[in-house]
């Protein structure tokens, strides 16, 4: 069961970033400022050379380091010697960010898809995050794009609540997807079949009638992402709580 913290607690976009202040998305700065303010945090994790579970939303560096090249080439040492751009630290490793929040707000991780189009080819990542909170006291829940990722966390990490990342799927952000299967994902059809409690749905699509039908039926439905207290407060009318960057976002 989802930790009411959850649906209370607004959650901050790649922890509580703001490059301009020296605290770049997914950094230990910007997981240390959203504790220190009292929001939750959602976290994305890549997977490393050595199968550690990595603090990142890309799967290449560029975006976001002054190196290039793919996570998955790099160790988790080289990845934690590398400083994210706008800040003075290196890429954290999910045990560390656990460390740093230490159980006092809720964390939400989504495990970044590592098959490249939703499908079968998962396992390390699942596991890596499965042993890296396998003491972790805290609020925490986990959820993915890839149903099949979810499935997976419910095999080996059956205590830690879980949830599907959800989205209207266009086409130009998921090229190596076809479109039936996107068709398919759009009415988030594994609900059920992975044992989730949530769903953190497109803030621009929560409109879908398959949303409405989850909530009903008893799914938590948490958004992605919110960028002023306007779209906060339409997002409200339907989602149970906000995953929000760029101001801070309203307690429940």
């Amino acid at each position: 069961m989802l930790h009411n913290s959850f649906l209370t607690v607004p959650l901050a976009h790649r922890a509580l970033h703001d490059v301009n202040d020296g605290r770049p998305e997914n950094s230990r700065a910007a997981v240390r400022a959203a504790v220190e303010r009292g929001y939750g945090i959602e976290i994305d994790l890549q997977l490393s050379r050595d199968g550690q579970a990595m603090v990142f939303h890309d799967y290449q560096l560029d975006r976001l380091t002054a190196q290039s090249g793919a996570v998955r080439q790099r160790n988790a040492d080289e990845l934690a010697a590398i400083s994210l751009n706008g800040g003075d630290e290196g890429i954290p490793t999910f045990s560390e960010v656990l460390d740093i929040v230490g159980g006092r707000v809720p964390v939400l991780v989504e495990l970044k898809d590592q098959d490249g189009a939703l499908g079968p080819n998962i396992g390390a990542l699942e596991a890596a995050t499965a042993v890296a909170a396998r003491d972790y006291a805290g609020p925490l829940a986990v959820m993915s794009f890839n149903s099949q990722s979810v499935l997976k966390l419910a095999e080996i990490a059956p205590d830690i609540p879980r949830g599907i990342t959800t989205e209207s799927y266009p086409a130009e952000d998921w090229l190596l997807v076809p479109e039936e299967v996107r068709a398919r994902m759009r009415e988030i059809p594994d609900y059920d079949r992975v044992g989730a409690c949530f769903i953190s749905h497109e803030a621009a699509d929560l409109g879908r009638d398959r949303v409405a039908e989850l909530k009903t039926a008893g799914a938590k439905v948490l958004c992605w992402t919110i960028r002023s207290e306007a779209e906060e407060a339409e997002a409200r009318k339907v989602a149970d709580n906000v995953t929000f960057e760029g101001y801070l976002a309203q307690f429940s």
